[in-house]
Parts: structure tokens; sequence; C-alpha cells
């Protein structure tokens, strides 16, 4: 059993469960768990760990987490700080507000800019180091700056969007994963007088029933992508097993001219000359397709898998814990399901999710 013990205001837990923290409710204990409400706090966490040279893992709302069944032997940080301010278009926001209700809050004030990334979960600080996206709008295109605790330098620093070093689903701080912790993020939002941005991808332009570029209320937009993710079973929901994921478990692949050519002319022998592979021209050589697609047509359809971690059966690319499952279950379903589908078009998927000693 866990013991614990307060600090004002940081609590302090030891052999702590870690499992209820991760949307996928897996993982082992952490030797020690720290949730701080402050900068103060985290910082002064932080820098105890690396004093003390203790292995950290940093926690926001836990849904891009697949931490191992052995858990993790050192200080687990909980990030739970508070704060939301908003001055015009200028949003800043704690790390540890949850995001689904920083988008609701921006709506409401009558914003534009994230209102299509409603229903992901997860902390806000989370979302620049994922760069998150989905329908069309990725958090980078209304970054402004992100402030984080620079363990290299032991300093706060400010870095703007340029130096954040966004692309797709990376970050500067994805690509150093030991060395920010963010504290806060700054966003510059649109005032179209309550309207949405352009809507960008063509499911939501469906959903609307308006052409791409066209702009509706963003309430509307908000709401219908919130409707969109339910129906994929990506809207966080303690009943229904296909939400017990991390969402998007692989990244859609992005491939250059020769493995492109090469990945159609493996679909075409197993699919035939008249399947066209979904494909986004991104300039410079690159051509991304859907990892979605990739997982369905190798033959892990929605609802795959015969134990207690399976395909959700709403979305195929979503891996999820049907209840009872462990760490290593989910990541065996996830090397079959990579293994298949270089198999069958020889093109390698990458796991969304950050690992915790554990291994794909």
């Amino acid at each position: 059993m866990a013991r614990t013990r307060t600090l004002d205001p940081v609590q302090v837990l030891h052999d702590a469960p870690l499992a209820p923290l991760t949307t996928f409710r897996l993982g082992g204990p952490a030797s020690r768990l720290v949730v701080a409400g402050c900068d103060d706090d985290v910082i002064s966490v932080v820098r105890e760990a690396d004093e003390a040279r203790v292995p950290l893992l940093v926690i926001g709302g836990g849904s891009n987490l697949v931490i191992g069944d052995k858990g993790f032997a050192g200080t687990a940080l909980r990030i739970a700080t508070t704060g939301f301010r908003l001055e015009g278009t200028r949003l800043d926001v704690a790390a540890g507000e949850v995001w689904s209700d920083v988008v609701a809050r921006t709506v409401e004030a009558g914003l534009a800019g994230i209102e299509c990334l409603a229903g992901i979960p997860g902390s806000a600080g989370a979302t620049p180091i994922q760069n998150v996206g989905a329908y069309g709008q990725e958090v980078s295109s209304t970054i402004r700056e992100v402030v984080a605790y620079d363990r290299a330098e032991r300093r706060t620093v400010v870095l703007t969007a340029a130096e954040c070093d966004f692309s797709y689903r990376h970050s500067r701080f994805k690509a150093h994963p030991d060395r920010y912790v963010v504290l806060r993020v700054r966003f510059e939002l649109e005032d179209a007088g309550g309207l949405s941005a352009p809507i960008k991808y063509a499911e939501t332009a469906r959903a609307l029933g308006v052409e791409p570029g066209d702009r509706v209320p963003a309430a509307t937009a908000r709401e219908t992508v919130l409707e969109l993710r339910a129906g994929k079973g990506m809207v966080l929901d303690a009943e229904d097993h296909d939400t017990w994921s991390a969402g998007s478990f692989f990244t859609n692949p992005i491939l250059g001219e020769r493995e492109y050519r090469a990945f159609l002319e493996k679909a075409a022998a197993r699919l035939g000359d008249d399947v066209s592979p979904p494909a986004w021209d991104l300039g410079d050589g690159l051509t991304k397709t859907s990892a979605a697609w990739l997982i369905d047509k190798a033959g892990f359809t929605k609802g795959y898998g015969t134990g207690p971690a399976r395909i959700s059966t709403k979305h195929t690319l979503a891996l999820t814990n049907r209840g009872g499952a462990t760490t290593e279950d989910l990541l065996a379903l996830a090397r079959e399901v990579v293994a298949g589908v270089e198999r069958a078009f020889g093109v390698t998927l990458v796991n969304e999710p950050v690992t915790v000693n554990a291994e794909i």
C-alpha cells in the first residue's frame, strides 16, 4: 500500500501506483511520486532529483504514456499546476491545466485557433511536446512561447515558437526528453467574431456541411469534433474500454520518394492496381499516408485480438486495455501490428505514446 506524506502544497507518496495516472490504466508503481501544484514546487522537485541523480519521470494527464509493468525506479513528478489567463487574444495557461477544458474556455470566449483540438485528453503542458494536432489543426500554429525549466542550464527559459522546432508530432522538447520540463504555454489566438479558424480537414468539413476553407461558429466546430472523436472512441469515458487507450497509437508515416514508390508497389500487389492508398503531398518529395489505413489493410481490423489488449472496436489506430491487461499484453499487440504492416507494405510504424521501461 502506498504511504502518503503531505508537504503543503506538495504531496509525496512512496511505492505509488502509476496506472491510475494514465489513460491506459497500465504500469507498475513508482518508488516515489510527488504531486506539485505550482511552478516553484515543480522546479524544486526536478532540481532535487537532478542533484541526487535520481531518475525522474514527469507526468501530466497520462494520456500519451505507456509505463512498463515493473514501474519506475525513481521519482515520478505529477504536474498539477493551475492557471488560465486570457488577455485579448493572448492566452497563458499552466502546464497542469486539463487541455479539453482549455479549449472549451477559449471557445466560450469567442476565440479561434484550437477549437478543432477539442476532446484531446491530457494536460496543456504536453501539447507542445508532441505538437498535438487533429482535424486540421496543430498547437504549433497558435503557440507563441513556451516557458520551461531547462535541466541542463538549471534555469527557467522562454522559448519562442520558432525555437521549439515544431514538426509533425515532434518538437525540441520531444527531441530532448530529459532536458526540458514545460511549465506554461502561451498562445496567440484569433478573434474572428465568434467564428472558427478556416476548416481544413475534409472529414470535419463534410460533417459541418461546408467546404474546406469556410468558417463556422467556433462552438459548432468544437461540438462537431467532439462528436467525431466520440464516434471513434477518442473521448475519455470510464465506462467505454475503447477509450482506455492513448488515442492514436501510431503516427501517420511520412515517406520519401523511393519509400513511397515501393509502398505503392506493395499496395498494388496486395490489394490490386485500382486501390489508391490515402496520400498527402507534403512537398520536398515527402508523402504522408494513413497509419489507420495501413493497419486495417494489413488485416488488423476494428476489435482485433483475443486477449485483454485489443484494437479498438471503433478505430484501428487505437490500441486498448479491455480491463485486466498488462503493459506486456499491450506491447505484444503493438509488436504484432508493427510486424504485420511491415510485411504487408514495407512501412515501419512509429509509436506515438512515450514508453517508460517498455519496448515495442
